[in-house]
């Protein structure tokens, strides 16, 4: 069989993406990143205690030093939003973030992302892969951006027509050489719904999250006491925050997740909200068990517990250090 040209070969991966119930795919040239807006995220201190973000910066930058001799990057996304939100109970609860409502999303995605790489090896023969889920030290949003799926928007997230920023993203970095998409140009404009809508501060300078003040960053990574001044705004959130994302006007319309991945990924509605006062008398075993398949098992026990008994007024005082 003749070799594919960078054209074809470019089409058929994509054509097999789409058959893996990914959503939306594009590919980029793999080049080293702008480092400006890492190095000025990390300047600010912005990463709080994100410490493996410093440790790996310069493979963040230039993915050729996690494959050497890497010339594409094969973006792929689903869309995640659910449905109709559930109405919330009268009980005091904790909110779960849209996204974690359902299976880990890295055990839906992390297969056929190594079938894709597979494939992808296949149709360039002696072209070797890496596959890429939220675990590695890539930075998939720009690669989204540079591929031409969306562009990361003023708060942060990615945003992703029709699926706004209700999106999941995976990467393929390739040493095959691929006829590379248009980035996409941002479509945030004048508009600053988001900066507002964030009751602690965390996006004090639009597309930069300040993790010291982010919700999702001390419910879901911070492992200690979460600051008094965060603490006393978590408006009700458990685990994640879905505060700056809700204003966005391209998440008014998004579409619901209709892709087989993306229903793999359908929230549970009990999870939607957990009541707090059982979450409490949970033993360690029960709330492992709550967690366990979901994004949650990332907060860990301790760290569901600790923001369970803030939201409860009822924190150890270690808590509100």
């Amino acid at each position: 069989m003749d070799p594919l040209s960078p054209t074809h070969a470019a089409a058929r991966i994509k054509q097999a993406a789409l058959a893996e119930g990914f959503d939306l795919v594009g590919i980029a040239a793999a080049r080293p990143l702008d480092p400006g807006p890492l190095d000025h995220w990390l300047s600010q201190g912005f990463d709080a205690d994100l410490r493996y973000m410093r440790q790996s910066r310069d493979e963040r930058l230039d993915v050729s030093r996690l494959l050497p001799g890497a010339r594409s990057v094969i973006a792929v996304a689903i869309g995640c939003r659910p449905g109709e939100e559930p109405a919330q109970p009268d009980e005091p609860h904790g909110v779960v973030a849209r996204y974690a409502r359902g299976r880990d999303y890295h055990n839906v995605l992390n297969r056929p992302l190594r079938r894709l790489r597979a494939l992808t090896e296949q149709l360039v023969p002696g072209s070797t892969g890496y596959a890429s889920c939220d675990f590695r030290p890539v930075m998939e949003k720009a690669w989204a951006s540079l591929a031409g799926l969306g562009w990361v928007g003023k708060n942060g997230c990615f945003i992703a027509p029709p699926f706004g920023s209700y999106v999941l993203l995976g990467c393929v970095i390739t040493t095959a050489a691929l006829e590379p998409d248009a980035p996409h140009p941002d479509r945030c404009g004048t508009c600053t719904a988001c900066l507002p809508a964030c009751p602690t501060g965390a996006l004090e300078q639009p597309r930069f999250v300040d993790a010291r003040r982010c919700i999702a960053y001390h419910t879901i990574e911070h492992p200690l006491a979460i600051p008094a001044p965060v603490a006393q705004q978590l408006s009700g959130r458990l685990f994640g925050c879905d505060l700056c994302q809700e204003p966005c006007p391209w998440n008014r319309a998004a579409s619901p997740a209709t892709g087989r991945l993306g229903l793999a990924l359908s929230p549970q509605p009990e999870r939607a909200f957990v009541p707090l006062a059982s979450l409490l008398r949970s033993s360690r075993e029960q709330v492992t068990a709550l967690a366990a398949g979901t994004p949650l098992a990332r907060a860990g026990v301790d760290g569901l517990l600790r923001t369970s008994r803030i939201l409860a007024g009822t924190p150890l005082p270690e808590d509100l250090s």
